[in-house]
């Protein structure tokens, strides 16, 4: 299985597999069309509080992503967390469309960690030791 991720304002393609838009509001300016989606995930976004928060402090993508990973331990988006791996088991590529501006910052990017398997799934555990020692080195640069 592989897995994308891909601003939705970018064209759909057949490449693409399934398209799950995993933001909480519909993206402006794009019909349904247009995104080609096969799910929409909102509750695997973050609470507009975070969402709010990161967009005003951009530079602190590491509390982001530990916040982000507490909240998907809630029920409500461990259920959707669920739906997303069970799509991951039935098709072969799965694309994680968002509307984001930085596409190197943001949620799609921290679930398409999860489903590479870099993070154990959400469970207040903390991280594996690649991801630490991952975030060592990016805190170093």
């Amino acid at each position: 299985m592989t897995v994308a991720v891909k601003r939705v304002y970018e064209s759909a393609s057949r490449a693409d597999g399934a398209r799950v838009l995993v933001d909480r509001l519909w993206p402006r300016g794009i019909s349904k069309t247009a995104a080609a989606l096969d799910e929409w995930l909102r509750d695997l976004a973050p609470s507009d509080g975070l969402r709010k928060w990161f967009h005003a402090q951009p530079n602190l993508w590491l509390s982001f992503r530990k916040k982000y990973l507490k909240e998907l331990a809630d029920p409500e988006a461990e259920a959707q967390l669920q739906k997303l791996y069970g799509l991951t088991r039935k098709r072969k590529r799965i694309t994680l469309v968002f509307a984001s501006k930085n596409e190197q910052h943001n949620n799609a990017v921290v679930l398409k960690e999860l489903l590479d398997g870099m993070r154990k799934p959400p469970t207040g555990t903390g991280p594996l030791r690649a991801m630490r020692t991952r975030d060592a080195a990016i805190r170093r640069r």
